[in-house]
Formats: C-alpha cells, structure tokens, sequence
C-alpha cells in the first residue's frame, strides 16, 4: 500500500506543481444546476462538482458510473464492471438515496436502487454533468437525500454542422468495446445517434465466468419552431446481459444471471422570452428484468414503468431576484412473478427563489409540498446562502428530505410459493425523513484553482435496510420456512451520518498543446445506528475516500490517470470463503497518440493497474488487472 500510495502522489503533486491546466474554462464562472435557475457555483451555497462532456472520453472508463466512482466524494459500489451495476453513494447512506436526472427528468428506476447507475449516454451528447452534495429534495423531490446527480445534454447551439466520433477497443479476456456518435446539425433542427457496445468473456468465478455485454442506443432530436418554442426528444434503449454472481447473496450455490432491458423517452417543450422561461417535460421508461438464481432455477420476471410529466416556469424578476415554481405528476408500476403486481402515483409542487443581496451575500429559498400514495402529504423545505468576499466563500445549507421504499423493498419474494433463504421485502415500511446541514468554505486561489471543505451532518428517521431477522420476528410468513435463513427490509429508528470533505479541482490551459486537468477530494464519514445489530448498506459504505483523475496533455501525448482509495468496516462469508477487505487502492491509466490535429488517436489502457484483489460488496468480485489498446476518431 506504501507503494501505491507513493505513486498516487507523484502522479498528483509532481503534475499540480511543475505542469499545466486542462480546459480553459475559469471555474469562477462555471454555471451550475442546485435548482433548476442557473446560478455561478459560488452563489448557491451548496458544494456543487461540474465536470465537462468533453473530458470524459479522455479518461480510461467504459461508463458512466465508473466516470463517477472516480469523481470527489461520490462513493460508487460496483458489482460488475463496465456498466453492468452500480450502486452510487453520496455523503453515506445508502444507494437509494441519490437521484439521476438528465436534463432536470428523473431516471431513477422503482423496481430497485441497484438500476440507477445504468446511464446510457454517449459521453459526445453530454454537456456537463453537475454533482449536488446533499438534501436537494425542495427541488428535485423524492430520493434527493444524499445528493443528485444532473446530467445536461446537449442542445442545437449551432446553424450548420455535422460531426462523427467512433472508437474501438480489444483487450483481456475477450474484451470488445465500440462506440459511435454521429451529429447532423441544420437552420432549425438537430440529431444525433449513437450506440455503444462493451462486452467481454470475463474472469473465471465458481462455476461461471465474469461475463457481461452491455449495449445501448440512443437518439437525440432538437427542432427550433417560430417565436422561439424549442422541442427536444430523447430516446435511450439499452440491454444488459451479465454474470451476478453473489450480487444479491452469499450463497454458494449463488450462480446467477441477469438481463436488464429497458427504454427510456423524454419529450421536452420550452420557450423562453424575454423574462420569462416555460419548460414541460413528459418522460416514460420501461423495464424489464430477468434475474436467475442458477441455471436449475426459474427466472425471477420484474416489469416495470415510470410515466412522469413536469412543468415549470422561471421568471426573471431583476438583475439580482429570480423564481421558479413547477409541478410534478409520477406514476410507478410494477408487474411481476416475484414481486407481484402494484401501482403508486405521486404528485407535487415547488417554488425556489434566488437573491443577490448587498456585500456579495446570496440568499436561495425552496419549499415543495409533495403527496404520494404511499405515505400522504410532506412539506420539503431548503435554505441555503452563501457570502462571497474576494477569493473566499463561505456557504451554509439546511434542508429536509424524503424517500419512499421501492417495489424491491417492499414486495422481494414476495409473490414467491416458497422461500427458503433471502432477502424479504416488508409491505409495511414507513418513509424515510431526515433533515441534512452543512458549512462549507471554498478558496479560489485563482480563477483556475478551487479548494473547498464542507463540514455535513444527516439526521434520518425511518431509514430502509436490510436486517437479519429470525422468522418468529417476520411480519408475513405465508411462503417461508421456520429454519430458513432471512434479512428483512425494516426501518431503522434513528441514524446519524457526520462528515468531512474537501475538493480540489486545478484546470487551465497554457497552450493548445500543453494542458492539464485535476480534480481530487477527500471525505471521512461516520455513521451512528440505534440498532444493536448492523444493518447491510449502512454498514458497507466507505468511512473514507479519496477520489482523483488527472489528464496531461503534452503535445500529441497525453496520459490520463483515475485512482480511488477506500476504508470500510471488514466483512466475510464463511459459505463462499470470501472477504471484503478492510481497504483497497485502484489505480488505472490511459496513454494515448494524437495524430492528424487531434482528429484521430490511437491509446494502450489498463484497468486495475495494480492488480488488486477487491470487492465493492461481500462476494461480487472485481476483475484484476485488464489491459485493452484502441482507437478513437473524432471528425468535425
């Protein structure tokens, strides 16, 4: 470990001292998405992370979700690599209680949190992706407890134009990854449509093999009519096929498969004029999930859909005065043989309002009031401020949030005629409600550096896992056995998350040629339960992180370097003679050829370059070291 870490901060320090910055975009300016007003980063009081689309195929990931396992302060539990899952975590709790949004549009899935990283985006349609640390529920509603995690695509921004970007990999193990995106851009209309494949044989496991094939296509409309009324559409169908292997159990007898497909549609009409912007989105996303305990087994068949329509309007009141208030209608459903058949509808409303005060003193006000099916009527109020005096800001929040229990935590195995083993889900749990506070202090050094420290606390009541439970103890024994071995779905009493973390984030560029671009943070969480005995997810996030990914370009040279390192408590399964690991340290690169004006390169990539041996979650095992070379083109 002495040797990985020495080699992190040669990698960091030597690059941050002696070299140059990476884009030329001043982070003083960079403008951001705490609510759905634009806002400078510096005036919404909220640690807020923005990393560019542009950046991200320079680094060595295949994904989305292993793009944010090496971002400051996200902490992402990967059961298989390359998109296959990942459970994303913010600020500790648990996986569902961060929210995935594309253009301000829920992608969260309610058949089960363990979906959510599955992002199907080539990286060429992204704009910005905006990292919201902490409660954003006010806005963003339901599941924003932990954080939300924005992703803005790209709209028709030019008259004419027409560009392409292909990429091909081949690597260990029967590694194959190809992308392509193609964008046709004319007066009044735009489209782009793009397709990735990542597949590979994968490792030998027990009795099978780390296999996945994760593929998604998307398309992308936007249409300019008269008087400024804009339409975007964006349809997304993704499949994946993959080895789970102790995913959900620490059976030996575990050899489980799994298809995941799905499609998502989002409608999208906005007019802007003058002070005013109007906004209505329709979105539907249908899922369909074939999970196989062994090939002996019957597949466990989940199917289900998110229909959501929004509307909002932002009125630009002054110079320094702004609001924004929308409505919200959700329906969930789900048709299953394991979890049975529900539907559960959701509304709600929400204004914010932004003010630019004297002295550089920045004051934002959200409230929303949500109903839901499930649990009634919840008020969801937010404040936060920020005061900016010369290179130094200072930023507090208080904010409340809430989550409701999905179709996995309430009915898994439900429908089942018998269960003699596994997790069961709890018809009866209650919602979760929590209040988050934070203090922060952010230090422009320039308008190139940024260092920031956030002091966080999480106050929750009710919150949903996974507990061991004898089966005197479970509220419904219909279809389980006296001797079997159960966790149940309950709600914790009381549980308090306090932490630390600090953000550095170093971009600039000196030349065309010479540029570099760091982003690196650190964060210590302690978690307090009520409970004698450890509940499964809050038991199993990081106590500590450090995150980093640094591009350096030299010329036609350029090297990319992502790393994370990770305390938790230690675990292990006696049954599958497995452990999780008290720390682990990843380390992957990219080196890559630039030719022809940066037009088309040619790179070597190795994941795991140390070749650790580490799990994210008890049993699912993480490959070792894979090494992959390919070629990337970019016409414009």
């Amino acid at each position: 470990m002495r040797k990985q870490l020495f080699i992190f901060f040669l990698l960091l320090f030597i690059n941050l001292n002696d070299l140059v910055l990476a884009q030329s975009v001043e982070l003083d300016s960079v403008t951001v998405t705490a609510s759905i007003i634009p806002q400078k980063e510096k005036e919404t009081g909220r640690n807020i992370l923005s990393i560019s689309g542009s950046n991200i195929q320079q680094l060595p990931i295949n994904s989305i979700d292993e793009l944010l396992k090496y971002l400051p302060g996200i902490e992402v539990q990967q059961r298989g690599p390359q998109g296959s899952q990942s459970d994303i975590i913010i600020r500790g709790g648990t996986f569902q209680q961060v929210l995935v949004v594309i253009d301000g549009v829920r992608l969260n899935e309610p058949l089960t949190g363990h979906f959510n990283g599955n992002i199907p985006l080539h990286p060429a349609d992204i704009k910005q992706i905006d990292i919201i640390k902490g409660a954003a529920a006010a806005v963003y509603g339901s599941e924003a407890v932990g954080g939300v995690i924005n992703i803005i695509t790209h709209h028709k921004d030019v008259i004419k134009n027409t560009a392409l970007h292909a990429g091909f990999k081949w690597g260990s193990f029967g590694q194959k990854n190809a992308n392509i995106w193609l964008k046709f851009n004319k007066n009044k209309w735009g489209l782009s449509i793009s397709a990735v494949s990542n597949k590979a044989d994968g490792e030998t496991l027990r009795g099978t093999t780390g296999y996945f094939k994760n593929e998604f296509l998307t398309a992308k409309f936007d249409y300019i009519f008269k008087h400024n009324w804009k339409l975007n559409l964006l349809h997304i169908t993704s499949a994946n096929d993959f080895n789970a292997q102790n995913f959900y159990t620490t059976f030996k007898s575990d050899t489980a498969a799994e298809t995941v497909k799905s499609s998502w549609t989002k409608i999208s009409i906005s007019k802007e004029q003058h002070k005013i912007l109007f906004k209505t989105d329709v979105s539907y996303k249908k899922l369909n999930d074939f999970y196989r305990f062994n090939p002996t087994g019957a597949f466990n068949q989940n199917h289900s859909s998110l229909f959501m329509v929004q509307s909002q309007i932002v009125y630009k009141m002054n110079a320094n005065h702004q609001l924004a208030t929308g409505l919200q209608f959700i329906n969930k459903k789900i048709v299953s043989n394991d979890r049975g058949n529900h539907e559960l509808a959701h509304a709600g409303s929400f204004i914010v309002l932004t003010h630019k005060f004297w002295n550089n003193f920045n004051v934002n006000e959200s409230i929303r009031i949500d109903w839901d099916q499930s649990y009634g009527w919840v008020v969801i109020p937010q404040l936060n401020s920020s005061w900016v005096k010369k290179n130094f800001t200072v930023r507090s929040s208080i904010g409340r949030g809430v989550r409701d229990a999905d179709f996995t935590e309430r009915y898994n195995n439900y429908n089942k005629q018998l269960v003699t083993s596994g997790s069961i889900g709890n018809p009866y749990l209650q919602t979760e409600k929590s209040w988050s506070y934070e203090l922060g202090l952010d230090y422009r050094v320039s308008v190139d550096f940024k260092w920031g420290t956030t002091f966080f606390y999480r106050d929750q009541r009710n919150l949903i896992d996974w507990l061991p439970t004898d089966y005197s103890l479970m509220p419904r024994t219909v279809n389980l056995v006296p001797n079997g071995n159960y966790s149940l779905a309950n709600n914790l009493s009381s549980v308090q998350t306090s932490g630390i973390e600090t953000d550095l984030t170093y971009t600039k560029s000196w030349s065309e040629k010479t540029k570099l671009q760091c982003m690196t943070g650190l964060v210590w969480l302690n978690s307090k339960d009520a409970n004698k005995m450890p509940s499964f997810y809050i038991s199993s996030h990081a106590k500590f992180l450090w995150n980093q990914q640094l591009v350096l370009q030299m010329g036609k040279l350029q090297l990319a370097v992502n790393s994370v390192y990770k305390v938790r408590n230690k675990q292990a399964a006696s049954a599958i003679n497995t452990e999780l690991s008290e720390n682990y340290f990843l380390l992957n690169s990219k080196f890559s050829y630039h030719v022809n004006n940066r037009h088309a390169s040619i790179f070597l990539e190795s994941s795991n370059l140390l070749d650790t041996k580490y799990s994210d979650l008890l049993g699912a095992l993480m490959p070792g070291r894979w090494v992959c070379a390919g070629v990337q083109i970019k016409l414009q």
